[in-house]
């Protein structure tokens, strides 16, 4: 193993202060230039910005706790704050703090400059196999990491997904996320992208996020998920029975549908693993090494 030279230890170490000293410090709404509206989310707005004293911008993400305690959710984002304020990669937004007055609790964000893929799904209607294999890689990458972290993401779908700068993909979202060394039982994600465990409220695990993954891979590639029916009944039914079908149309190789049933199975621990995922031929031969599709 390589020992660092003085140098990266003195970088090291400064970061580290640098970043204790971040979290140390009490913001205000004063502390920052808001600029123009990014979004809208269920319990609030999110607004471009920048920290006045290190002209850094950032995503400000204003909550009303009026809210958030009507519908009961303030427990929800304390620990989604927790989780997602620890996590580093690359391809996890970055929750740099939180501040709070009266009215409002304020989460401050790392701009993702692209915005939502849900939107650029939508507009292209499906994507090419190299820019979805990409995108699945990088997914993951992070999802490795937070399982190494003992974190279960439990909601992975394009609405939760943003782009960089750079045009790399940012899990954005960590409202349904757990942190946890035990099954769990909670229902929770979207109807969708649902695994048969959580739909037969039997335990779950980590791999419930392999399984959220496949049914992205299969919507990337079709531009649909997988189960999607006219009653949530027949959803469910489908995705107890894996109902899995591949339409004629949009193209679709081979290879990519062997990836993805392989990774839509019923039996959890029959689920392709995340870093075997990254060694398939799909993979392999589609996804750009440095997680950024590129055109």
């Amino acid at each position: 193993m390589a020992i660092p030279s003085e140098t990266q230890q003195q970088q090291q170490q400064e970061k580290e202060a640098s970043d204790a000293a971040a979290s140390q410090k009490r913001w205000t709404l004063g502390d920052f230039d808001i600029g123009k509206p990014l979004g809208r989310g269920k319990f609030g707005h999110v607004y471009l910005a920048r920290e006045k004293r290190s002209n850094h911008i950032v995503a400000l993400k204003v909550l009303f706790k009026s809210q958030l305690q009507q519908s009961q959710v303030e427990h929800q984002l304390r620990r989604e704050v927790e989780i997602q304020s620890h996590l580093r990669h690359p391809n996890i937004l970055r929750l740099y703090g939180y501040f709070y007055d009266q009215k409002r609790v304020y989460l401050i964000l790392e701009y993702a400059a692209r915005g939502e893929l849900y939107k650029e799904l939508q507009r292209c209607k499906f994507f090419s196999e190299r820019r979805a294999a990409t995108y699945v890689a990088s997914l993951a990458r992070a999802l490795i990491y937070c399982h190494g972290k003992h974190v279960i993401h439990r909601d992975i779908k394009p609405e939760n997904l943003l782009t960089g700068a750079q045009g790399e993909l940012k899990i954005a979202d960590f409202g349904w996320s757990v942190h946890t060394f035990n099954r769990r039982r909670t229902m929770c994600g979207t109807l969708d992208y649902l695994p048969p465990e959580m739909v037969e409220n039997v335990e779950h695990d980590a791999s419930v996020d392999i399984w959220s993954l496949g049914i992205l891979c299969y919507e990337f590639l079709y531009g649909v998920p997988p189960f999607e029916a006219n009653r949530h009944s027949d959803t469910y039914k489908r995705i107890v029975q894996v109902d899995l079908n591949f339409p004629p149309k949009p193209i679709v190789s081979g290879s990519a549908k062997d990836l993805i049933s392989q990774m839509l199975v019923k039996e959890s621990p029959q689920r392709l693993p995340l870093h075997k995922l990254l060694e398939h031929p799909w993979i392999v031969q589609n996804a750009d090494p440095s997680g950024i599709y590129r055109g």
